[in-house]
């Protein structure tokens, strides 16, 4: 045999040979070990995440009552007022057909007071020389009063029309404080024009003030899940603005009606809010609302991990260890799951033992 011969002879025994042990590998059965663990008692609480924002119980809008220009602001936004305080001041810029027709009603009642006076002055002679009878001169002497009355009226009006004051009272100009509380807006600046609120016209806004001690939760829920709420169940808010702190709250209101927000019916709730005087809690916080749908005290549950489900009737199940490396299906009655323990009504006992999967040797070729 030639030295040639031997070199192709060595190469086939060398591939033959290295094919048989690759062979072999393969049809070596592998040993799967699978830990297991067993069911517990635990407590599952459900719950739910309403999203939403902090706002005060109280709010209210400072609108003028006539029309003009902001000549001067006396408080900033974050103020804290009382009742009554004086805010801003408006400058009355009369309209000119309203003032020509309130000075030229003004002329008019001058007219008949004059009048009325002459007709009073010439039968008061007549009724002291005892020619007029006294019920005639007493309707004389109304008509005088009325008419004097009518002009104090049209001069009032007249006033208030030109510099937004009669001078008896406090001022139409004066913009004061409605409630005490924190001022957290003023949206007009001086020299701005306002609009008075009338029944055509809900007016410009000057300054909204709340009580700021007072504050509420105000989020929405899903309605899968509003059913399951209740009023006076308690609650805790998140702030997004106070991350280390959550404050208590109770539920106090759930919309009886629903609203359609990106193809889901979302229900408005609210719950009045516990604030802690370490936190100054601001208006319109982002804030959600830890909400405790149903509670399982003391019950047997396992995690939700170890669940399969079947696949042509899609009923949970678990498999429970028989004997060394063996387990057999076992199906469950489930009841809450808190998303990561869930309880079992029924299907197996505490002391079962239950393959936990995912979790074979890296060594091992099963894909389960």
């Amino acid at each position: 045999m030639s030295k040639r011969a031997k070199i192709i002879l060595l190469v086939v025994v060398v591939v033959f040979a290295a094919v048989l042990a690759w062979l072999g590998s393969k049809n070596k059965q592998n040993i799967v070990s699978y830990k297991t663990e067993t069911a517990f008692k635990a407590t599952i609480v459900k719950k739910t995440v309403a999203t939403g924002k902090v706002i005060p119980l109280e709010e209210i809008e400072i609108k003028p009552q006539i029309t003009g220009i902001i000549d001067q602001i006396y408080l900033l936004e974050g103020a804290k007022v009382k009742k009554g305080d004086l805010i801003a001041t408006v400058r009355v810029v009369p309209n000119e057909q309203s003032l020509l027709s309130a000075k030229g009603r003004v002329d008019n009642i001058k007219l008949r007071v004059k009048n009325a006076k002459i007709a009073f002055d010439r039968n008061k002679q007549l009724f002291d020389k005892g020619v007029l009878s006294a019920s005639a001169f007493e309707q004389i002497e109304l008509t005088f009063d009325q008419a004097k009355q009518d002009l104090i009226n049209a001069e009032n009006d007249y006033k208030i029309i030109k510099s937004g004051s009669s001078g008896v009272g406090v001022a139409n100009t004066d913009i004061r404080a409605q409630i005490s509380g924190t001022i957290l807006e003023i949206p007009v600046k001086e020299g701005d024009q306002v609009i008075q609120s009338n029944n055509f016209n809900a007016g410009t806004t000057i300054a909204s003030i709340a009580d700021m001690s007072k504050m509420i939760f105000e989020g929405k829920v899903d309605e899968s899940e509003v059913s399951k709420l209740v009023n006076g169940t308690a609650i805790e808010i998140s702030l997004g603005a106070i991350e280390e702190k959550k404050f208590p709250a109770k539920l106090n209101f759930i919309a009886p009606k629903g609203t359609e927000e990106g193809g889901a019916v979302q229900f408005t709730i609210k719950a009045n809010l516990t604030l802690d005087d370490t936190y100054f809690v601001r208006a319109n916080y982002s804030a959600n609302a830890d909400i405790v749908l149903e509670q399982q005290d003391s019950v047997l549950a396992i995690k939700e991990a170890l669940l399969r489900f079947d696949k042509k009737t899609e009923k949970p199940y678990v498999e429970v260890k028989i004997g060394e490396n063996e387990f057999e299906k076992r199906e469950l009655v489930l009841g809450i799951s808190d998303g990561v323990n869930i309880m079992v009504k029924s299907g197996i006992t505490a002391t079962d033992e239950l393959k936990i999967w995912n979790k074979a040797k890296k060594d091992n070729n099963d894909k389960d």
